[in-house]
């Protein structure tokens, strides 16, 4: 979708999108439309009975004294609670299919900061989203007519400067990020997701990839394990930029990428199993994080690093029972071979740790289903060992709208993973299965400052209520992850 900032005037083409707030109160060019509508506007808004409220809207089409061809009248409800994000998603997401092929929103004396402005554009981008690569059947009125959104502001420039050096890198992260988790599995394995890695060397990104010899030479057999019973070969992508002070420490982001999970001999059910192509949402978080980080030209030094393998049941799988050899030297008892995320991690945290030595590290996951028990789908798990990242993460959460909530690591629930045949075992029973899984990966990460964050309730959802999520995959995290690298390492 084409974006740009536009002076507040009224529009000539396309819908012309009017907020009004609760009470019917008018703001900004709303005044300008009713002057030039010789009283149309308030006989219309008295035939709607229209008060402003969010859930109301109603059009007037070709109304008088301008040239513009539809006005669609909105409530916006309370302007102190007003969303402009939030807002234009809604719109867009029932404009999408009108006909039209511009929407102009009128955001300008109403005191929203250029920031909100700039949210409001993501905000249509997002609703707009459709992931339709695969449909050669699609009827005319199947397509969406929508290609380009205007944001008519009181300060153009100030907006577009907001959109262009921070908020739209950020949401082509997150589209890219949604693409990658709503492709299908025969077109997205392993060696072809690190293939389309390699071209974001374009963006000034350095990429390396590690195939299974190299993997193997380092001792990765708790990744390996995992891709054991499938033809395709796993492979650990590492994503560098350099964007900060030379020599400083990297802030380092890691991400699960199975890109198809089958349980292994651990067989899933059937049903449903489709959508375990989406096994490796963290991964795309990751990628999605980094394109915006180099995009926007980010003042930071940040790795991010993907563990990619395909999980399958198979005469050379990963049997449970097996112990495998991490690459810290740890063994560990593989109990069940559906808890594989967490081995692909144990070996990507190592290695991240150990040779760039970041200042702190982040690893995102579609790790546990016990996480959208004690969640749902409205917040991600946070689990850290340092209190002040996990603020950290609360700030960023809260800043970005991608909501999470911290949840508790101690000895106790340590202790749940020992097992009396290996360091310890993948899983700890089904009590606190999420902290049992994130207790697992913290036996991997050292003294460094760490965070984990299961997203398997946020990065694929079958339902949807948010306006701007429309597909499976949502790209959930890579807005927290910007956030998070520019409070924190971009002064």
């Amino acid at each position: 979708m084409k974006v740009s900032f536009i002076s507040a005037k009224p529009v000539t083409n396309g819908i012309a999108v009017l907020p009004v707030f609760d009470g019917g109160k008018s703001f900004g060019s709303v005044e300008d439309y009713i002057k030039a509508g010789n009283g149309q506007y308030m006989a219309a808004v008295k035939a709607a009975k229209f008060k402003g409220k969010s859930s109301q809207a109603f059009d007037i089409y070709a109304p008088s004294g301008v040239k513009t061809p539809r006005l669609h009248i909105v409530g916006a409800g309370d302007k102190a609670k007003f969303d402009a994000e939030m807002f234009a998603a809604g719109v867009t997401k029932s404009l999408l299919f009108s006909g039209e092929t511009t929407v102009t929103f009128h955001l300008d004396g109403i005191g929203l900061t250029a920031d909100q402005a700039a949210r409001a554009a993501v905000g249509a981008r997002l609703a707009a989203y459709r992931f339709d690569h695969y449909r050669t059947k699609l009827a005319k009125d199947k397509k969406p007519s929508l290609t380009t959104v205007k944001v008519a502001f009181d300060s153009q420039s100030m907006a577009k400067k907001a959109y262009d050096n921070f908020h739209g890198p950020i949401c082509d992260g997150v589209v890219y990020a949604r693409d990658l988790v709503n492709e299908p599995p025969n077109a997205l394995y392993p060696k072809a997701y690190a293939n389309r890695v390699k071209k974001l060397a374009d963006l000034g990104l350095k990429i390396e990839v590690l195939g299974e010899k190299r993997m193997n030479t380092l001792g990765m057999h708790a990744l390996l394990g995992v891709g054991l019973g499938s033809e395709r070969e796993s492979q650990l992508v590492v994503m560098r930029w350099d964007g900060g002070k030379k020599g400083a420490k990297p802030a380092a982001l890691i991400g699960k990428g199975v890109t198809f999970d089958t349980g292994g001999i651990s067989l899933k059910p059937g049903s449903g199993m489709w959508d375990m192509k989406g096994d490796m949402g963290g991964s795309a978080a990751v990628v999605g994080a980094m394109i915006g980080i180099a995009k926007r030209k980010a003042k930071a030094n940040v790795i991010g690093v993907i563990g990619l393998v395909e999980n399958m049941p198979d005469g050379k799988a990963q049997l449970p029972g097996d112990i495998v050899k991490s690459m810290s030297g740890q063994t560990i008892e593989v109990q069940n071979t559906d808890a594989e995320g967490r081995l692909v991690l144990a070996d990507a945290l190592h290695y991240t740790n150990t040779k760039y030595k970041p200042v702190a590290m982040i690893d995102l996951a579609t790790l546990t289903g016990a996480i959208i028990v004690a969640l749902g789908h409205e917040h991600a798990g946070v689990f850290s060992n340092n209190d002040g990242l996990a603020d950290q993460i609360a700030s960023a959460s809260s800043a970005s709208s991608e909501k999470s909530w911290r949840l508790p690591l101690t000895p106790a629930y340590d202790k749940l993973i020992d097992s009396p045949n290996a360091d310890m075992k993948n899983i700890g029973g089904r009590e606190a299965g999420s902290i049992t899984a994130a207790q697992f990966l913290q036996r991997f990460v050292g003294n460094t400052t760490w965070a984990h964050i299961d997203i398997a309730g946020t990065g694929m959802k079958n339902k949807r209520s948010d306006p701007r999520e429309t597909t499976f995959g949502t790209g959930f995290g890579v807005r927290l992850l910007n956030h998070w690298i520019a409070d924190n390492y971009e002064g």
